[in-house]
């Protein structure tokens, strides 16, 4: 699969290319045993918005996002914000494999370059897919860049929740990140699509951010 606007993706190493395409391969394979079970709640798979989208969803949850992307949302294209540390460029080799360009930054490194190309992304019409707790955490606190970028751009903030019956957890990590075991089911959530008030300062900024958070952690405040 091509990605979108290729000119401007950033060089990876031979050794990251090949990490992410051993992660792709894997991913496909386990998406194959996995059982899905979608609720809709936006509507979006009945009537696919011609209207950018910036898809939201939680670091621990990555793994199956690729899974998702493509097979319900084939004829949607975009990038992925991953961190431009090598753990982010493995992730961005991933990407790649299943047709999404990347766009590297993080609040701590090329933070003020990455807003810039995001924007520039939404401008020309494409999808963003951000985990707005990560790289670092805290887990499950939405970062206020998805709001500036939203409130800069006019995106639609698109919020996926993804739940495993059965998973791997991985407790050391800061994010407890979870790999769903073969065969065990999927619970994905379509949360409605969320509009920010482009004009929204201080408290009605962070009433903004506290919405979009509430609306991805109704459940996770303990696990």
């Amino acid at each position: 699969m091509a990605i979108p606007r290729p000119e401007l993706e950033r060089p990876l190493s031979r050794k990251a290319i090949w990490q992410g395409r051993a992660a792709a391969f894997l991913i496909r394979l386990l998406g194959l045993t996995l059982r899905f079970r979608v609720e809709d709640r936006s509507g979006l798979l009945e009537s696919d918005p011609d209207h950018p989208l910036i898809w939201a969803f939680w670091h621990n949850r990555i793994m199956v996002l690729p899974v998702i992307y493509r097979r319900y949302f084939p004829s949607r294209s975009g990038a992925v914000l991953t961190s431009p540390s090598r753990d982010g460029a493995v992730i961005a080799a991933t990407m790649r494999c299943f047709g999404a360009a990347s766009v590297r930054g993080s609040s701590s490194k090329r933070g003020a370059a990455a807003m810039l190309e995001m924007e520039e992304w939404v401008r020309q019409g494409f999808d963003l897919a951000v985990t707005p707790d990560g790289p670092r955490g805290p887990r499950y606190r939405l970062a206020p860049g998805l709001v500036k970028v939203a409130q800069r751009t006019g995106a639609w903030v698109f919020p996926i929740r993804v739940e495993y019956s059965s998973a791997w957890v991985f407790e050391k990590a800061w994010d407890r990140f979870r790999i769903p075991k073969p065969f065990s089911r999927v619970n994905v959530i379509f949360e409605p699509y969320q509009t920010v008030d482009a004009d929204a300062e201080g408290d009605r900024f962070e009433a903004e951010r506290l919405k979009l958070e509430q609306i991805l952690n109704p459940d996770h405040e303990t696990d």
